[in-house]
C-alpha cells in the first residue's frame, strides 16, 4: 500500500511542488475536468507523480498556477500522459501552458500494436491494478474533495512512470522509438482548431440531423438551441443536462403548439414542461414566424483531391494491416488532408506538409512521392 496523495491547495504549497518536481528529469502528469457537469467545461485538478510520492494540485484553490508554466514548458524534463491530447488542449485553454518533451503512454502503445490501449486496461494487464470506475463521471469542480476521490485520481498518474519505462524500452527494441518520438513533439503542438474553413455558420447546424430539416423546421431548431444556450449558461450546466439534442430535433420536426402535446416529446417530461414548457412554445411560435433558415452549402472537396485522398488512405490501411497498428498510427488524418489537397512533387514540397515530420518523410516519402506521382502521369496521360 502507498502513502496517500499530497494535496496542493495553496500557493506557498505549490511553490514546494516546483521545487520538488525540478529535481525529478521525468514525472508524470494528469487532469480533471468536470465536461458532464459545467457550461464551461474547465480543469479542476492537475496530478503529479513522482518516483517518491503522487501530488494533486486543487487549481479552484491555488490563485495563480503560472509558477507550473516552468515545468511543462522544460525541454530537459519529460512529462509523462496518457491520451495526452484533451490534457494539453484544456490547460492551454485555460492557463496557456506550453509544453515541450512529452511521453504519451496511450500513443506508445498503438505505435506498439497493443490490442487495448486504455490506460484501466493496461494497468490491469501489466501491473494487476484494477481501476475503480465509480469517479469516471464525477463532478470535478465540487468541493470537498473526498479520500475517495484523491485516491481515484492518483492512480491516473501513479503507474505511469514504471509504463513508460516498459514502453520505452519496447518501442527501443521494436525499432520505433525515432516514430515514437516525433508523435509525441505533434502531441505537444496540439492546439484548438480554430482556423476558419469557410464562412462561419450557426452552431445549432451541429445537432445531429439539423441538416435533413426543411427551413422552417431550422427555424424552429435555430429559436430552441438559443433557448437551451441561455439556460444552460445561467445555470452553468452542460447542454444536454437542460435539453437532449433528440428532444430539440423531435420538437422542431413536430412543432407542438399547445402544453398537452408536449407530452407527445420524448424528453419532455411533466418536470421539463413545468420548467420549460412556456419557453419552448413561444420559441417554437417565434420559429414558424421567423424567415426560412437554409443551410450554407457545404464546400466538397475537388474530384481530384478525393482521389488523392483516397488512395492515400488505402495505402496508409495496408502500411498499418502490415505493421499490426492502426491507421493513423502510420499517419495522422490533418496530413492525408494536406497531401491530397497540396500534392508534393518533390522531398523539399514534404517538408511543408501538416504533421509529417522528418521521421516519416524519411520513412514513407520516397513512397507517398512515387504513389502521387504515378496518378498524375496517368491523369496527364488520360
Amino acid at each position: 500500500m502507498f502513502a496517500p496523495p499530497i494535496l496542493i491547495s495553496d500557493d506557498e504549497s505549490l511553490a514546494r511542488l516546483v521545487r520538488e518536481l525540478s529535481g525529478h528529469p521525468v514525472i508524470a502528469v494528469d487532469t480533471e475536468s468536470n465536461s458532464l457537469h459545467a457550461y464551461r467545461e474547465r480543469v479542476c485538478l492537475i496530478q503529479f507523480s513522482t518516483p517518491a510520492a503522487d501530488f494533486i494540485v486543487d487549481p479552484i484553490t491555488v490563485r495563480d498556477l503560472q509558477p507550473l508554466a516552468g515545468v511543462f514548458a522544460n525541454p530537459a524534463q519529460q512529462k509523462v500522459l496518457h491520451a495526452a491530447e484533451g490534457d494539453i488542449i484544456g490547460l492551454r485553454r485555460d492557463y496557456q501552458f506550453e509544453f515541450a518533451n512529452l511521453f504519451d503512454t496511450m500513443s506508445a502503445a498503438r505505435s506498439l500494436g497493443w490490442p487495448q490501449v486504455g490506460l484501466a486496461a493496461i494497468l490491469d494487464r501489466h501491473f494487476g491494478v484494477t481501476m475503480n470506475k465509480k469517479y469516471q463521471r464525477a463532478d470535478w469542480g465540487r468541493r470537498p474533495l473526498t479520500p475517495e476521490q484523491l485516491d481515484y485520481a492518483r492512480l491516473d498518474t501513479h503507474y505511469l512512470l514504471p509504463l513508460r519505462d516498459l514502453q520505452r524500452q519496447a518501442l527501443i527494441d521494436a525499432g520505433h522509438w525515432p516514430e515514437a518520438e516525433e508523435e509525441f513533439e505533434r502531441i505537444a503542438s496540439l492546439r484548438p482548431d480554430t482556423e476558419p474553413t469557410g464562412p462561419p455558420e450557426p452552431a445549432f447546424w451541429r445537432v445531429k440531423g439539423a441538416r435533413d430539416l426543411g427551413p422552417g423546421q431550422a427555424a424552429i431548431l435555430q429559436e430552441l438551441f438559443a433557448y437551451r444556450e441561455e439556460q444552460a449558461r445561467r445555470i452553468d450546466r452542460p447542454l444536454f443536462m437542460v435539453m437532449s439534442d433528440a428532444t430539440l430535433m423531435e420538437l422542431a420536426r413536430r412543432a407542438p403548439r399547445r402544453s398537452e402535446d408536449l407530452l407527445a416529446i420524448p424528453g419532455m417530461t411533466a418536470d421539463q414542461i413545468r420548467r420549460h414548457g412556456p419557453a419552448v412554445l413561444r420559441g417554437i411560435e417565434q420559429g414558424l414566424r421567423a424567415p426560412a433558415v437554409r443551410r450554407l452549402p457545404v464546400e466538397r472537396e475537388p474530384d481530384d483531391v478525393r482521389e488523392r485522398y483516397d488512395r492515400l488512405r488505402t495505402w496508409r490501411k495496408e502500411r498499418a494491416r502490415a505493421r499490426g497498428v492502426e491507421s493513423d498510427a502510420i499517419l495522422p488524418r490533418r496530413a492525408l488532408l494536406d497531401l491530397a489537397r497540396r500534392p508534393p512533387r518533390t522531398e523539399d514540397d514534404l517538408t511543408r506538409i501538416t504533421d509529417f515530420g522528418r521521421w516519416r518523410r524519411e520513412t514513407y516519402g520516397k513512397e507517398i512521392l512515387a504513389l502521387l506521382s504515378a496518378r498524375q502521369k496517368r491523369a496527364e496521360h488520360d
